[in-house]
């Protein structure tokens, strides 16, 4: 399952999505989660996943491929939304035994979280398969250059990012790798209850934390050996230039967000 994530992960290609600069989809993507939080009408959840099914198509990868790459999240969201169903209360009381309940404004809190945070990691998924960890970095640079003036720490930030996100693949594969080599030793962690597989998950733990140390160490030791130096002012073999697409990305953006502030009141 690990192996079908895609969050953190990049393809490279060349469609629409690929070219627009990564400070645009920065703004897009930040832009577009505060959207989905504030959104509180059905039919404006029915335009934001319309809207993002129009965005992934413009990524020029298969609906079933996000789909599958979503997957192993799925879980985590619908164990958020089950907390809330079970502890929201208000409203029509339908179940109640103890402290659990389920009500009316839990059902409607529950989906609401459900839908926000499916339309949150497909957004982020979209973000980081078609800008590269190197790029992302250079954006979110790029977008904090003006916090230099209180003293920001930019240029830290922006590689600790670009570390965090080039790391996440890399402990995903390797993670499917000793999970691998344990299950040819005869540990199963798909069978059970789920105490049983939490219990069959700790061995991994140990070896993964330490291969990522490892690297870490490793990244640091090749780093200083370059003399990286982040407070510095680098030149860029690769320079940012803002493009007419860049901007038609942002209006769309801000077209999307009059529409759903009119539909929101409606």
């Amino acid at each position: 399952m690990l192996e079908q994530l895609t969050l953190g992960r990049y393809i490279p290609g060349h469609s629409w999505l690929h070219r627009l600069d990564p400070r645009a989809k920065l703004l897009l993507a930040c832009y577009f989660i505060v959207i989905a939080f504030l959104t509180t009408n059905w039919l404006t959840y029915v335009l934001m996943f319309a809207f993002i099914g129009g965005v992934i198509f413009l990524t020029g990868l298969s609906f079933s491929y996000f789909v599958r790459g979503i997957g192993p999240l799925i879980w985590l969201i619908v164990f958020t939304a089950i907390l809330q169903l079970l502890f929201t209360p208000g409203g029509h009381i339908y179940w109640h035994w103890g402290i659990l309940m389920i009500t009316s404004t839990g059902i409607q809190t529950s989906t609401a979280v459900f839908l926000r945070f499916l339309l949150i990691i497909t957004m982020a998924t979209v973000l980081t398969l078609t800008t590269a960890p190197l790029a992302i970095a250079d954006g979110v640079e790029a977008l904090l250059r003006p916090l230099r003036v209180i003293h920001f720490p930019v240029a830290q930030t922006a590689l600790m990012l670009s570390v965090a996100l080039r790391f996440v693949p890399t402990l995903l594969d390797e993670a499917q790798t000793i999970m691998n080599a344990q299950r040819a030793r005869g540990v199963e962690f798909n069978n059970g209850g789920l105490i049983k597989r939490l219990r069959a998950i700790v061995p991994l733990l140990i070896p993964l934390f330490v291969g990522a140390i490892g690297r870490a160490d490793d990244l640091a030791t090749a780093m200083e050996s370059r003399g990286y130096q982040g407070a510095t002012n680098r030149t860029r073999y690769r320079v940012l230039k803002w493009h007419n697409a860049d901007t038609i990305a942002v209006v769309v953006i801000l077209v999307l967000n009059v529409v759903l502030v009119v539909l929101r009141h409606m």
